[in-house]
């Protein structure tokens, strides 16, 4: 690329540039101009490359000096917020020993705090000839045209720490939410703002996550990603689990998507409204691989900089994949490793939010020969971060490398998706085998009892296991009490993606009956059991978490894996809502704040008795709590089951929830009729006695009794 003369450069700026400042990495407003500092092991030079302010003419370039430790810095008098730029870096280019040097490719900074430009993908983003090996052949073609750059940022104040909610973890209810998939047909937020962070803190938005009685916003992927090559037409990566800016919220979620500071700046006004209505924000973060894919991936940041040090790379120059997604973060160089840190910061303490769930969470804990700890120095350095100390923290705890599976194994205080509640609740209510064979009294009563046989041993509390029935990656709550077999075709992979052992069931009496149906006694038996289902999660002990949408019933049509659908097929239908289940939703909730048996803080005192409700049932059971007040009864079978009069213990019980009654609130337009309403208030689930409290559990049903008194 020919470059331009210094007169092309803005006003003031020296073209000279001085040594500046080590760091804080990445390019920042400092000392009269801007400093930028990185690092890489391996290059022998790096090339800084200034832009016109439109990303598109290469203005000049400046050859950043070198420290002794492998970082690279300098400052550029007079520049300031707004320089466009990116890097080109020298060195190796051994791509067997894991090198892949190329400057003839421009790189994007991975401190980047914004983003600039329209990604395409094209060959010259390779380093290699398309159609030949990566390993033996170089492509000097510039990339420069097509590849996103960074721009400096303006300066921001840290998020006010006195405004961020802190709910007890034994309060917490976490409701994982997609920001575009929330927003985009609600007919209460005026179109413009739909799918964005500012319509998740839209008031209408707002009423309705009060009104469920949810505390914590657990948002899918909103850093920075890209959309895959090789798409099919129309279909995005909608999820967002390919993160690229790791220090950048994701544009196409915003009002004005085409400039990065207005972009920050909704992130940081939507958490703010969320933290005054009294709603923390958890993040789902990627650190676990890039967009970069594989060693016939393309160039476009790390790689560049010194891929083998930012990705475990294999004895062949081929990258280790733990992730099923062509590369694994090499957490276990202590560069990455703070580079992780050094974002998670960032987003606390800039961007205001509360927590983060750690997508394939296990990739942190990996030593150098790859085996997990949970002593490894990832989780050591996040515990000795101090702006880090009050944050949520949440694992996904399994990858796809070996011993990947590790419910149980992190650290405290990290909290864990407990996929074993997920397969007993699901298991037990639909009658489907788990992964371990039918569920039995004992597993189901350990899930309900915060599994105990999972964190008590290693000190950690009952709110350590994070419980769920239904996530974004699976069915719905509507889906997995109606169909049987996925539906993926739309997401055309001829239906071999997602899942095909996930627990589900039609419930009804043949193949026939797999998804929709007009039949009232197999559609009231599908509500039945998804009550039963809720239930069950917001009484466990533990921390619930919901499946943003299926309180109001939505579904999917049986594909359980959307993850590029960013269409009606993944938005919530906010006008066929089912009212009466996000009421039902609404009491539990309340229900969850008054029954101390299922919030314990601590083991002590939080134990559950079980019962067998009947000898001849397969599954069904009771729980009566420590102090003896509270009755939790459950009966999954076809059939009607007696209470064990043992559990009874003699007393005097009120009933104060039965699932089998099917919940009633006012009609739309009335107070609180409508999921859509701002006042909307919560359906009592049953009134208390509506059902004689000791009558038979009837089938597929919940009871919860209270002894009077």
């Amino acid at each position: 690329m020919r470059l331009g003369t210094a007169t092309c450069m803005t006003a003031g700026m020296a073209t000279v540039l001085a040594p500046g400042r080590r760091g804080p990495f990445g390019a920042h407003a400092a000392d009269g101009g801007v400093n930028l500092a990185l690092w890489s092991e391996h290059a022998t030079a790096i090339d800084w490359c200034l832009f016109d302010a439109d990303g598109m003419r290469e203005v000049t370039r400046h050859r950043l000096h070198r420290g002794s430790d492998g970082v690279f810095h300098g400052l550029l008098p007079g520049a300031g917020p707004g320089l466009v730029y990116g890097l080109r870096a020298h060195g190796p280019h051994a791509p067997r020993e894991g090198h892949r040097f190329n400057p003839a490719k421009l790189l994007l900074d991975p401190w980047a705090r914004e983003i600039v430009g329209r990604f395409d993908w094209r060959p010259e983003h390779h380093g290699y000839h398309l159609g030949a090996s990566p390993f033996d052949t170089v492509d000097t073609a510039d990339n420069a045209a097509w590849a996103l750059k960074a721009r400096v940022a303006p300066p921001r104040p840290a998020a006010p720490s006195s405004a961020r909610p802190r709910h007890a973890p034994a309060a917490r209810v976490l409701y994982e939410v997609h920001v575009r998939s929330f927003s985009m047909r609600h007919p209460a937020i005026p179109p413009a703002l739909r799918g964005t962070y500012a319509a998740l803190a839209h008031p209408a938005s707002i009423a309705h996550f009060r009104h469920l009685g949810v505390t914590t916003l657990s948002l899918l992927p909103v850093q920075y990603r890209l959309s895959e090559p090789m798409m099919p037409p129309g279909l995005v990566n909608h999820w967002g689990y390919n993160t690229l800016g790791f220090f950048c919220p994701d544009p196409r979620l915003a009002a004005a998507p085409g400039d990065p500071t207005a972009v920050a700046d909704e992130f940081r006004a939507m958490v703010a409204a969320l933290h005054a209505a009294g709603l923390e924000v958890v993040l789902d973060v990627v650190y676990n691989h890039t967009p970069e894919g594989n060693h016939c991936g393309p160039t476009l940041a790390f790689r560049g900089l010194d891929q083998r040090s930012w990705y475990r790379v294999a004895g062949d120059g081929t990258l280790v994949d733990f992730t099923h997604c062509g590369n694994t973060l090499n957490v276990a160089h202590p560069r990455v490793a703070r580079f992780v840190v050094d974002s998670l910061v960032f987003w606390a303490r800039e961007m205001g939010v509360d927590g983060f769930r750690f997508d394939l969470a296990p990739v942190l804990g990996r030593g150098a020969d790859g085996a997990f700890s949970r002593d490894a120095a990832f989780f050591g350095l996040l515990r000795e971060e101090p702006a880090l100390g009050d944050v949520v923290l949440i694992a996904e705890p399994w990858d796809g490398g070996p011993r990947g599976y590790r419910v149980g194994g992190f650290p405290p205080p990290w909290l864990e998706w407990n996929d074993r509640f997920r397969d007993a609740a699901r298991g037990f209510w639909l009658g489907c085998p788990g992964p371990n064979g039918p569920v039995t009294r004992r597993e189901m009563a350990a899930r309900l009892a915060g599994s105990p046989d999972l964190y008590e041993a290693d000190g950690r509390p009952p709110t350590s296991g994070v419980n769920f029935v239904a996530v974004h990656d699976g069915f719905t709550l509507a889906d997995l009490v109606s169909y049987a077999r996925k539906r993926n075709h739309a997401n055309g992979e001829g239906n071999r993606d997602g899942r095909d052992d996930e627990l589900s069931a039609h419930l009804g009496a043949s193949d026939a009956d797999d998804g929709p149906t007009a039949d009232p006694a197999l559609r009231a038996t599908r509500s039945a059991v998804q009550r039963a289902l809720l239930a069950t999660l917001l009484l466990a002990q533990g921390t619930p978490m919901l499946h943003g949408g299926d309180e109001i019933g939505r579904s999917q049509q049986g594909n359980n894996n959307a993850w590029n659908q960013d269409n009606a097929l993944s938005w919530l239908d906010w006008t066929a809502a089912d009212d009466a289940l996000a009421g039902f939703v609404a009491a539990l909730s309340a229900l969850r704040r008054e029954a101390p048996f299922a919030r314990p803080a601590a083991w002590h005192g939080a134990r559950l008795r079980a019962f067998a409700v009947d000898d001849d049932a397969a599954a069904a059971l009771a729980l009566r709590s420590a102090d003896g007040r509270w009755l939790l009864a459950l009966n999954p079978d076809a059939a009607p089951r007696p209470l064990p009069p043992e559990a009874l213990d003699g007393a005097d019980w009120a009933c104060r929830l039965d699932t089998a009654v099917a919940p009633v609130v006012p009609a739309a337009g009335a107070e609180g009729g409508s999921a859509l309403s701002a006042s909307a208030t919560p359906a009592t689930p049953s009134a208390p006695d509506a059902q004689p409290p000791l009558a038979p559990l009837a089938p597929r049903s919940l009871r919860l009794l209270q002894r009077r008194g």
